[in-house]
């Protein structure tokens, strides 16, 4: 096999890019997928084949041909075969498990397959999810760099680096289940470098177990220890945003680069119309009738509400969200998911479809991105994944937080305390909570304030991705000179 050095003779370099497979984690790899691909590497990108069959069928059939120098390929996953029910994100933990014991074997398969094939370039570098680690195993093997993207906030990835000391400091699992709802989760923890005031309760939420074996716990300890054999490490931020605890990890990591927000990257590089920039990952089918409906609303006067690919909810946790709505008296578009409801079909009482129907508008999937960019948009009521808050603060957008699970409870505390740009509500919101925190949202003091510092980090994250001498495009060429092995 022929190794990096070849890279230097003339041939384009290859990257094989594998995602960790959910929507979240999909996105913001094909976004660096592209910049590579922009900046002359031929790309694999590669699914599993589960989330391949979805994407042919939200894109359509021919969508995933690429192009000549951009090919999708897929491995299985190791799970077992679902039946028919195919547009859900399969189980985090299952996943997470499955693929840290089957993947490897069959992406070492591919890779050889590749490299064995006369019309590509041989693989020279591999970029990979940083749950997915099981892919530096073969990226020693074939003497390439690796470098891996955490999809999550700097602020939650700092946290999973300390998981251990969590459970060396008898903090975690709980001692029974009282302690996720008792005082316990007010205890202070002031000893990660560069996190402030932060409480158990701020900690990415797979802490929260009574079980010693906790998959989820194990997880992300091994994946972060894992991530130091990394050639770098890069994350979906900017300098601005989070300087003081990128600063924190260089000593633990490989070094570490923010090269975000990778949609603003994504659209100073790559033609919206050209066939790249088409080149979607939606795993839902993308509504856009929303974008029209928003052209004839008035500036910061519609209430964004999304609750992200994966979260779910009660029918009574989505009833309370809906009078709440209601009773703001807002104009709102609403993205409700079809699986947005835990083990039924998400469905609103139609006496709110009534009540509201001169001033809403319901999708099952947008175009996030293009929504939170949009002038009308003036708050997002949000679980608080990282790429919906990386979005809302791009767009200048303030939000109400309700997180669910894993890194949302960190990114609600930075939004709410840090970056002074949310208020969170609490588990088991009632409708009287939601309509009072969207009106002061939308025309109270608070609102008006976390609107102006959201406008403050919208400008910083342009000035990160803007020009030449932007820290996250800088960082970019940088990643860029790792993964040629220079």
């Amino acid at each position: 096999m022929g190794s990096h050095h070849d890279v230097c003779n003339g041939q384009k370099p290859h990257v094989v890019c594998v995602p960790y497979p959910a929507q979240g984690h999909i996105n913001p790899l094909l976004k660096v997928a592209k910049l590579l691909h922009a900046r002359g590497f031929h790309v694999t990108f590669v699914n599993t084949i589960f989330n391949h069959n979805r994407l042919l069928r939200s894109r359509g059939p021919n969508a995933l041909d690429g192009l000549p120098s951009f090919r999708f390929e897929s491995i299985p996953d190791g799970l077992p075969e679902t039946g028919t029910d195919v547009d859900v994100t399969q189980s985090i933990p299952a996943l997470c498990v499955s693929t840290m014991k089957y993947c490897l074997t069959p992406f070492k398969d591919l890779l050889r397959r590749i490299n064995t094939g006369d019309d590509v370039p041989p693989v020279s570098c591999i970029v990979a999810d940083g749950c997915m680690t099981f892919t530096l195993d073969a990226a020693e093997e074939l003497g390439v760099p690796e470098v891996l993207l955490w999809t999550t906030s700097a602020c939650a990835f700092m946290a999973y680096l300390h998981f251990y000391l969590f459970i060396e400091k008898g903090l975690t699992p709980f001692k029974d289940e009282s302690y996720l709802t008792n005082e316990y989760l007010e205890t202070v923890i002031d000893w990660i470098p560069s996190m402030k005031n932060l409480k158990l309760k701020d900690i990415p939420s797979f802490i929260r177990t009574t079980n010693p074996d906790d998959s989820m716990l194990k997880f992300a300890i091994r994946e972060t220890e894992r991530a130091k054999r990394a050639s770098a490490v890069i994350l979906n931020t900017f300098d601005d945003l989070d300087h003081d605890i990128i600063g924190s990890m260089q000593s633990i990591l490989p070094p570490v680069y923010s090269v975000g927000p990778l949609h603003l990257l994504e659209n100073r590089e790559i033609e919206e119309g050209s066939e790249m920039g088409r080149m979607g990952s939606n795993l839902w089918k993308e509504e856009t009738e929303c974008l029209d409906w928003l052209d004839t609303k008035t500036r910061n006067s519609v209430v964004y509400v999304n609750f992200g690919s994966i979260a779910v909810m009660s029918a009574k946790q989505l009833e309370e969200v809906a009078w709440g709505l209601a009773g703001s008296e807002k104009e709102f578009l609403w993205v409700i998911r079809p699986d947005l409801v835990a083990g039924e079909a998400a469905v609103v009482p139609p006496e709110f479809l009534t009540e509201t129907a001169d001033r809403r508008m319901l999708a099952s999937w947008c175009p996030q991105e293009k929504v939170l960019s949009h002038p009308a948009i003036g708050g997002f009521l949000t679980h608080n994944g990282w790429n919906s808050t990386l979005e809302s603060l791009s767009g200048g957008v303030p939000m109400v937080c309700w997180p669910f699970f894993a890194d949302q409870q960190t990114n609600c505390k930075f939004c709410c305390d840090e970056w002074e740009v949310g208020m969170e509500i609490g588990g088991d919101v009632t409708r009287e909570e939601v309509e009072a925190v969207i009106r002061e949202l939308m025309d109270g003091e608070k609102g008006k304030k976390m609107r102006e510092k959201a406008e403050e980090w919208r400008r910083l994250a342009e000035e990160a991705t803007e020009h030449k001498h932007g820290s996250s495009v800088v960082n970019f060429e940088t990643v860029v000179k790792v993964l040629l092995g220079q």
